[in-house]
């Protein structure tokens, strides 16, 4: 049975989980009747100076996979319709490159300010991690509705402190859009 976390809950994937090596990062929401969004997941893999080792560590619509072949987003859902998730990214945790730190979830609404979106649009966010071997959903953080004015949100983090995985729910919600985050870890 899956843990479900709150904000600012924190589960050590490593100990808890110790096979656990190969993840599906699963980001869900549904869109209220009469609006149309566009969220797109995004994933920064950051260093312990909390910048992206190289360019290519940023993972996107326009970057699926991370240059250690370690993180992979399956790809864009511009419509959010159905009811699984709506972007999915893969990631070994074995695998990835021994100079990141720190992997960022981030969901941000694209072209939010021209269009006047935001997070108030949608319900039943969430974020979850499934055990890929088994297929097993090990965690999961279900958003609450605190965010009707924010465009962007990082969803979670999942850091390496001694060698262990450590999923943070983060929830912060934010205005800076994506770009706002290239910023600041690039």
């Amino acid at each position: 049975m899956a843990i479900t976390l709150k904000k600012g809950n924190t589960f050590n994937l490593t100990k808890k989980e110790p096979t656990l090596k190969k993840i599906m990062i699963g980001l869900g929401w549904e869109v209220k009747q009469g609006n149309a969004l566009d969220l797109d997941a995004s994933i920064f893999m950051i260093n312990n100076k909390g910048k992206l080792p190289q360019d290519e560590y940023f993972i996107f619509y326009n970057n699926l996979q991370s240059p250690d072949g370690a993180v992979k987003h399956t790809g864009d859902n511009r419509t959010g319709a159905g009811d699984d998730d709506d972007e999915m990214v893969l990631a070994n945790l074995d695998a990835i490159s021994s100079n990141v730190s720190e992997i960022l979830i981030i969901v941000s609404i694209h072209d939010a300010e021209a269009r006047r979106h935001n997070f108030g649009m949608l319900t039943d966010a969430y974020i979850r991690i499934l055990d890929m071997e088994t297929k097993r959903e090990i965690l999961r953080y279900d958003l609450d509705a605190e965010y009707p004015t924010n465009t962007d949100i990082e969803f979670g983090r999942i850091r390496k402190e001694e060698n262990e995985w450590i999923f943070v729910a983060s929830g912060i919600g934010g205005n800076k859009g994506l770009q706002g985050y290239v910023d600041t870890y690039a």
